[in-house]
């Protein structure tokens, strides 16, 4: 079992956007690892998510160590567990046996003498390579220094679970890449099979790019290159969370980004492009369209990065909320969710690789059957759903149309779909529920291109408490946004063009 680890304080610009935060004032306390206490609440309070993960209490922000082995899929993620604030990080644990539900693990990891826990990645070292025992779990992550002699460091250290994740023993050679300053973090690691080693991917924060390493037995790392492109119209912004992937035979480099996102606040974007083992080059940089691209149009995916030890599924996890107002959404006694898991794969589209999302199949593990929505000729059709549900909605791309979701108290959230440009805009407004918790929140116009071909669009819609998440069919594009209503939409007008919809309720998973 981890040990109780001494605490200090921690204030961050990586992993905590206000430079001047310092969430334990009162300086160092004790800390024992526990199981989150779930028994005070059932999971059903005013916003609950009823088909996302949270923790049963306290603060979450970044997914980490994700890795499935054994039938299980491990979900770790920062996590205060001592507040509903940012602050004390730590890497709380949850499993499950289909993506869907999931059950709280004790605290894996708390902080240490090198500082606080922040972001990383867990692999399972079949071969061994490390010397810790073959099959072992072992995780890579960020020691975010701030007192005594690790004032400022951001060092990569690892520990390692010889028990199916339950219990962690740190590396007594920690750190294993050591850093003077505090724009180095959250380590994603990958084998690479055709140079027999192991690659980590690690962001440089506010000086912006990513570090590749390379090791042969996780313990000893070489530098092996850097990536960096200017990114016109965002020139001052930090990178954070890497994830670099082969999908066919092309690689991805996932990069999130705060500030810089699509609008205000945090964003996920995305290279394509090609890695020796050495180094990432990405297509087009310079020249032709533009990179990176958005993954997620949307307010409120962060952080994402994909499950290791997956063979060739690519499923990806992100935040869902944004630094911009994360510390005010009106959620207690949790604060944040994660987004819906993702299946990753690459298209073309206008002759360009697309990076695609869907939400990965194991939904069907909680769906009900498939009703066909009446179409009401501009009236509001009803929609019959308690806990959360999916709606496919195909829309006629001859005239444009305008599609809203309310409720009875008169709260909704509308999007428009525009043909001459094959776009998609969103509205977050007072309308669609509570707002005023922060200025940032209201965004009038989110817009996102469909890239879709033909003369009609179908669009999945996954609708919980507090979130709308909509994708295109094909997953061509996503948009994942939070709202506050006072209940759930359960009422769908469209106007403009043709249409047709059926829908199917979603069983909560805390149920």
């Amino acid at each position: 079992m981890v040990a109780a680890l001494v605490a200090a304080t921690v204030s961050c610009s990586g992993d905590d956007p206000k430079q001047d935060y310092n969430p334990l004032i009162d300086g160092p306390k004790e800390e024992e690892p526990t199981v989150p206490d779930g028994s005070a609440v059932g999971r059903n309070e005013q916003y609950r998510p009823q088909i996302h993960f949270t923790p049963a209490k306290n603060w979450i922000n970044d997914p980490n160590g994700m890795v499935y082995a054994d039938g299980t899929w491990h979900l770790f993620y920062q996590y205060n567990p001592q507040g509903n604030g940012w602050g004390n990080m730590s890497w709380g644990h949850a499993t499950s046996t289909d993506l869907m539900h999931w059950q709280e693990q004790p605290v894996a990891l708390t902080r240490d003498a090198l500082g606080a826990i922040f972001s990383g990645s867990c692999v399972i070292d079949k071969d061994n390579t490390a010397g810790f025992g073959a099959n072992a779990m072992v995780a890579l992550y960020t020691s975010a220094g701030e007192t005594g002699d690790v004032q400022g460091k951001q060092q990569q250290s690892i520990a390692y679970s010889t028990d199916g994740g339950k219990n962690f023993t740190r590396f007594a050679g920690n750190p294993v890449i050591k850093n003077d300053d505090d724009n180095l973090r959250d380590p994603k690691v990958f084998w690479h099979e055709a140079s027999k080693k192991w690659v980590m991917a690690l962001a440089k924060g506010w000086k912006m790019g990513i570090e590749f390493y390379g090791s042969t037995d996780l313990k000893a790392w070489q530098h092996l290159s850097t990536f960096f492109t200017e990114l016109k119209g965002r020139p001052s912004l930090q990178w954070e969370c890497p994830d670099l992937m082969q999908i066919g035979d092309k690689w991805v480099l996932l990069v999130s980004v705060n500030p810089g996102g699509p609008l205000v606040g945090s964003g996920m974007m995305y290279f394509t492009g090609q890695f020796d083992g050495t180094t990432f080059t990405a297509d087009n940089v310079g020249e032709g369209p533009v990179q990176p691209q958005w993954l997620d149009y949307g307010m409120d995916c962060y952080a994402g990065v994909t499950w290791s030890n997956t063979g060739n599924r690519r499923v990806m996890i992100g935040w869902m909320n944004n630094w911009s107002y994360s510390g005010d959404v009106p959620c207690s006694p949790w604060r944040s969710a994660m987004t819906l898991p993702r299946e990753l794969s690459l298209t073309q589209y206008n002759g360009q690789p697309l990076l695609c999302s869907t939400v990965a199949k194991e939904i069907e593990q909680i769906a009900g059957p498939w009703q066909q929505l009446t179409v009401g000729g501009g009236s509001a059709t009803a929609i019959e759903a308690k806990d959360a549900y999916q709606l496919r909605l195909t829309i006629s791309m001859d005239n444009n149309s305008s599609v809203t979701l309310a409720n009875e108290a008169g709260e909704a959230f509308s999007f428009d779909i525009r043909t001459a440009t094959r776009t998609l805009t969103a509205h977050r407004t007072s309308v669609t529920g509570k707002t005023n918790f922060n200025g940032t929140f209201s965004i009038p116009s989110m817009n996102a291109p469909l890239c879709v071909d033909g003369n009609e669009v179908t669009l999945d819609i996954f609708v919980d408490q507090s979130s709308v998440e909509i994708f295109t069919q094909q997953g061509t594009m996503a948009m994942t946004n939070l709202v506050f209503p006072q209940k759930i939409y359960d009422q769908l007008t469209v106007t403009g063009a043709t249409w047709k919809a059926q829908v199917r309720e979603l069983k909560s998973v805390w149920k």
